[in-house]
Order: structure tokens, then sequence, then C-alpha cells
């Protein structure tokens, strides 16, 4: 079982940012993903379609031999918090408490931001989860539910001024708010880092939730003693459910030109 797979999903190519975080820190690892490109977004569907989604993902997984499950999509992990996705004897983690974990390590005023997809927003996950462990924290939500397609279309660049000025409406909350630590709750959110940097200064601190799920997974498989024995490089399949040539392009953003992986186009039932 060393030997099987790490698999991840999310409902677009936001989850690259995880397997780009795993492929570093877990070269030797085989890994699949699953991009459900053709409903992109999830963030804005209902908890129930989404539920609904999130079901046949993980079952397209199961058909694989996985070890551990991620699921890099915020959205998702805020549903599944309430409404299992994956049997209790499997070993998966979303990306909401490992994200939480660090945002509670780095914050000195306990005041944290989290940004998100309306749907994750509106389910209150982050601060629950914040809350649980921590209820002195003040938590300050903001759904920004543009900066998807903003990413996905390439306007991430710190200069770029469409992606400054909606970042600079979205974000104004954390700073009247005085917060020092901000969890990018989707795992596109990452590629604007740059851009949030320039909003929010250099006293903020950003966790991306997508690479906090991978170092989560690397320190369970871990504590399991299933990591793998190889010594080569991990093989990298990635599938998505629309088309192959639209998601080339932004595997190629997320994970550069010279990633060595085989993409296939797959069917969810």
């Amino acid at each position: 079982m060393k030997d099987y797979a790490i698999g991840v999903f999310d409902s677009g190519v936001g989850g690259l940012t995880c397997v780009k975080e795993l492929k570093q820190i877990l070269p030797n690892e085989n890994v699949i993903y699953l991009g459900d490109t053709a409903r992109i977004p999830y963030g804005t569907k209902s908890g129930d379609t989404v539920y609904g989604y999130a079901l046949q993902d993980a079952r397209f997984l199961e058909e694989h031999k996985v070890k551990m499950f991620i699921v890099a999509c915020g959205t998702v992990s805020s549903v599944m918090m309430k409404r299992p996705v994956f049997d209790k004897k499997k070993l998966c983690t979303g990306v909401v408490y490992p994200a939480v974990a660090e945002a509670l390590k780095k914050t000195k005023n306990k005041r944290i931001g989290v940004i998100g997809t309306s749907a994750t927003i509106k389910s209150k996950a982050y601060e629950q989860a914040i809350n649980d462990i921590a209820p002195d924290v003040k938590v300050v939500t903001k759904a920004c539910p543009m900066f998807v397609p903003l990413v996905e279309n390439g306007y991430t660049s710190p200069d770029d001024p469409i992606s400054t000025a909606i970042s600079r409406d979205y974000l104004n909350v954390m700073i009247d708010e005085e917060v020092d630590t901000l969890i990018m709750g989707c795992t596109h959110y990452p590629h604007l880092k740059g851009v949030f940097e320039n909003v929010l200064g250099s006293g903020v601190s950003l966790v991306s939730s997508g690479a906090e799920a991978a170092k989560f997974a690397k320190r369970v498989l871990q504590n399991e003693n299933l990591l793998s024995d190889r010594k080569e490089e991990g093989r990298l399949e990635l599938y998505c459910t629309d088309s192959v040539e639209l998601f080339t392009e932004n595997v190629e953003t997320f994970l550069g030109h010279n990633i060595n992986a085989a993409i296939s186009q797959c069917v969810l039932k």
C-alpha cells in the first residue's frame, strides 16, 4: 500500500497548488488529480449540489489505488465538515483544518481573516474551526467570487490594475479590522499572492489552504508509515472533465511548462 498514490480533487485547476506542494515535499509519491472542470465553479452552487458532485469526484479517485485523499476544494471541504464524503476508515483531509492550524500559529493579535467562495463563507466552516480551538480569536470573513475567474483568465500579476482594484475592494475589510493573518480559503487564490501582499502590506501573513493540506498529508502518511520507499520520481496523473487542451494550458500555468504528467479526460458517474 505504500506505493499507492495520493489522490487529490478539486472543482477545477485551483487544487494544483496542492499538487505543486506535494511534488515539492514528496517527490517520490505517485499523485492522481481530478479537476471537475466541466462544472466549475462549485462555489456558487447549493450545498446539496456540491455534495453530490463531491461524491462523484470521490468515487472516481476510489477506482484507483489511493492511500490518502485530499479534498483540495475549499467549498467541498466546508460542506464535508457536516456531511462526510469518504468512509471514516479512509485517510483523508480537506483544506480547512490544516489552514486553520497554521493561521493560529502565525497570528499575533488574534485577528484572522478568511477569504473564499460564496459557498465557503456562507458555510462558516472556517469560523467554526477557529473558534472551536481558540474562541478568543476574532474571525473576519469575505466572499470573493471574482478571484477564481481572475486566476482562470490569467489576471494574476501584482501589477495588474484589474486584479488590484478588485482585491482592494474585497480586502479593505481586512485592513479596517486589522487582521494580521489571512487564510486564502480557495486553492486558486495563492496565484494572487503578490496582489494581496501589495494591497495588505508586509504585516499580514498569508496562509495557503492547499499547501497546508499537502503538508498535513505528509505528516499523516509519516505517522501511518505509508510514505513510499520509491527512489525514482513519482508518477503524476491528471484528469479533467472538460477540454484537455484548456486544462493543459492551466496545468502549465500552475505547475510549469516542463511538468511530466499524463493528462486525460474522464466522465464522472
